[in-house]
């Protein structure tokens, strides 16, 4: 409950806040490629539920028509979607997401169905909590498309290798969901990110 609070605290202050910056990152999209500002997808919630999450546009639109992976240079990445996604504003979004309670700022990066339903019954796990902007595996694997762009299936990579290794990391929060390694990841994310 008291973490429900914080999220709402946070996201509350940090639209407020980051107001003008939205505003200029908005304008830089619409300037910088054809489509909307937004990028809407289904991804999968707590308890298995479907939600939009929304996320600033960094691709060409309809580019998630030729692959859901974004993999090394990836061509379809815009000029300033380049920047967004290398300092995390794209995600800045899901702050609506956290206030409309379909996320935390901290747990699980929710997955698109498709590589849920490849989810063993102890990999489920983490449906038992809600998704989150950040986690320990996205501090883990932030480079994950440069890792995607060195190997020759990226697809089957990701499915084998990384989508595992990111559910072990997500439940060692699980197991110890409290305000103090919530903040901590916060800590650790903000670090990695100007890092």
């Amino acid at each position: 409950m008291i973490i429900r609070f914080v999220d709402i605290c946070i996201s509350i202050v940090g639209i407020i806040f980051l107001a003008p910056i939205f505003i200029l990152i908005a304008v830089l999209i619409v300037l910088g490629s054809k489509g909307g500002v937004f990028y809407l997808q289904k991804r999968v919630g707590l308890y298995g539920q479907i939600f939009t999450l929304y996320k600033f546009r960094t691709m060409t639109t309809g580019a998630d028509k030729s692959g859901l992976l974004t993999i090394g240079n990836d061509s379809r990445i815009t000029a300033i979607g380049k920047i967004l996604r290398k300092y995390k504003l794209d995600e800045f979004p899901q702050l609506i997401n956290v206030i409309n309670g379909n996320m935390s700022i901290v747990g699980p990066r929710p997955e698109v169905e498709e590589y849920v339903n490849l989810y063993t019954e102890q990999q489920r796990e983490i449906l038992k909590v809600k998704p989150g902007i950040t986690d320990l595996a996205s501090i883990h694997f932030s480079n994950e498309n440069e890792i995607l762009g060195k190997v020759d299936n990226p697809r089957v990579y990701y499915i084998e290798v990384i989508m595992p290794a990111k559910i072990d990391f997500n439940m060692e929060y699980i197991k110890n969901p409290t305000l103090k390694n919530y903040f901590k990841i916060i800590f650790k994310t903000i670090l990695k990110i100007f890092r």
